[in-house]
């Protein structure tokens, strides 16, 4: 028995096969491999690289800076027939992050990127195996923002679109060409956000981007799709906004003589809700185009304001005729052309103008908050409507 592991022993050594360590260093030795070189450059025809991105994490969207952060694993798979090898033991060669350097790799880039980096905690976080068929893999772990053109037309009742985008910086289609993995090219955990939720699948797809004279640059692209919670919306925006619409309301019900009490609702209501609306406005960048939450705020200022207005025209009607006391002039010019005076047509005229204010008070009581209700209904099905139409 012992006998025959030595024979085993000698056999391996004699066989010449390399440790992993002479075999990397073989395969890389620059004698032969030039990292500084794509490929199939000498060849002439494209690397295919495949891609897979795996999103850990989706720390925030940002609507006034337009952008969101994002921490992903990216993932990039591609053929160097230079790094082919025959080894009898060894299925894949794992390179230490140090030995990447001496590899080459795609310069592949984020065009909507802001800023980026690459996690280095404990070492920086990336990996590279090589394949006996000469496949290589290489994996990043990154971080960093990317710009979102934000369409804020419905806003907060919006859902936005936010691409992604994969290209090589230096290398046209003619040298490498991207292409999406064809199993689980985007993979997407379980992310909670807490304003927005996001669909289980993703738009994937490869675009082509033209650089004028520079020449034609393969990309590939992904757009993330995230649909906006409107709870917190409706509990700090559209309900306080509500109550004090119908607040405002309340003036119909006062005495028309209680002149100060309905000024004071009347002026409360509308400072209230301009306040409010500046509130509302200002995490917002500042946009040449109408959006949801300005049709919202500019017709509860619009009812609050008419409903001061309101009692601005009753209080005119009211006090038409108020001063049924003739002077002596009036009186005598009356007797002269043969009439008498009638102290009473004054005061009943009064009356009459104080009558149709109260029935104006009375018809607003219904007609503002029917009004009220029908635009509510009109706001809620058009938006909500446009929201489910731009499901991908």
């Amino acid at each position: 028995m012992i006998l025959m592991v030595v024979l085993c022993f000698q056999f391996y050594h004699s066989s010449g096969e390399l440790s992993r360590h002479d075999l990397i260093h073989q395969l890389i030795d620059e004698s032969h491999y030039d990292p500084m070189i794509a490929p199939n450059y000498e060849d002439d025809f494209p690397t295919n690289i495949s891609v897979q991105m795996l999103i850990k994490n989706i720390h925030s969207l940002d609507e006034l800076h337009m952008d969101f952060s994002v921490d992903i694993i990216f993932r990039q798979r591609w053929t160097d027939k230079r790094l082919k090898f025959n080894h009898s033991t060894v299925r894949v060669l794992e390179l230490d992050q140090k030995m990447i350097e001496r590899i080459w790799v795609p310069d592949s880039f984020f065009p909507q990127e802001k800023r980026a980096e690459i996690h280095d905690v404990t070492v920086p976080n990336r990996l590279l195996h090589i394949y006996r068929n000469g496949t290589v893999f290489y994996s990043m772990r990154i971080e960093m923002t990317l710009s979102c053109a934000m369409a804020l037309q419905n806003y907060p009742l919006d859902r936005q679109v936010c691409p992604i985008s994969i290209e090589s910086y230096s290398y046209t289609r003619e040298n490498i060409d991207f292409y999406w993995e064809r199993h689980n090219p985007v993979l997407i955990p379980s992310i909670s956000l807490p304003q927005f939720t996001m669909p289980d699948t993703v738009k994937t797809s490869a675009c082509s981007t033209e650089y004028g004279e520079v020449g034609d640059f393969a990309c590939l692209l992904v757009e993330l799709q995230f649909d906006r919670n409107t709870g917190y919306y409706i509990a700090q925006i559209f309900i306080p906004s509500i109550l004090i619409v119908i607040l405002s309301w309340v003036s119909f019900w006062v005495d028309i003589d209680a002149i100060p009490a309905r000024v004071s609702l009347g002026v409360l209501t509308v400072l209230t809700m301009t306040t409010q609306s500046s509130g509302a406005r200002s995490a917002l960048p500042r946009v040449s185009y109408i959006k949801a939450i300005d049709v919202w705020m500019a017709v509860c200022l619009t009812f609050v304001f008419m409903a001061l207005l309101e009692f601005a025209y009753i209080n005119v009607v009211s006090r038409r005729n108020s001063k049924p006391i003739r002077t002596a002039s009036q009186c005598d010019k009356a007797l002269n052309k043969g009439t008498s005076p009638s102290p009473m047509m004054p005061i009943l005229r009064h009356i009459d103008f104080i009558k149709r204010a109260r029935q104006v008070d009375k018809v607003a009581r219904v007609v503002f908050p029917l009004i009220f209700f029908l635009f509510n209904i009109g706001f809620w099905v058009f938006y909500l409507s446009i929201n489910t139409d731009n499901k991908f």
